[in-house]
């Protein structure tokens, strides 16, 4: 014979499942308070989440992690490769890979200069 106090679960074909509970009200007391400690705890959570701190920890690591990533870069393209063997009589090369990035490295660095100076003449003009 079927208990009273065990839950039936019903599905329709596009719907999520529905729980029957029991119409106990000791049963239903607890329930509730077992919704309302998930909904707190799923609460928090979010606010964890969107909490301005931990967005700007978050961006902090995420900028590290990509400047990590170039300098790692720059520095395989600079000093961390082999030399080519040297050219035989009569062949011609490009320049050394150092020497290409040199340029670039340059163009960068002062890129960034100028964009901050931009910036702290903007602050100062406030």
């Amino acid at each position: 014979m079927a208990d009273v106090e065990s839950e039936v679960v019903l599905r329709a074909p596009d719907l999520p499942a529905v729980r029957s509970r029991p119409s106990d009200p000791a049963s239903l007391e607890l329930e509730i308070e077992r919704t309302r400690a998930e909904l707190a705890r799923t609460i928090d959570a979010i606010a964890h989440r969107v909490s301005p701190r931990q967005v700007a920890q978050r961006g902090v690591a995420r900028i590290k992690g990509n400047a990590e990533h170039v300098v790692q870069a720059v520095t395989d393209l600079v000093g961390g490769t082999a030399r080519p063997s040297p050219a035989r009589p009569g062949e011609r090369r490009g320049p050394e890979p150092a020497q290409a990035v040199s340029p670039v490295i340059i163009g960068v660095g002062a890129a960034v200069v100028v964009v901050a100076a931009v910036i702290l003449w903007r602050r100062r003009r406030r």
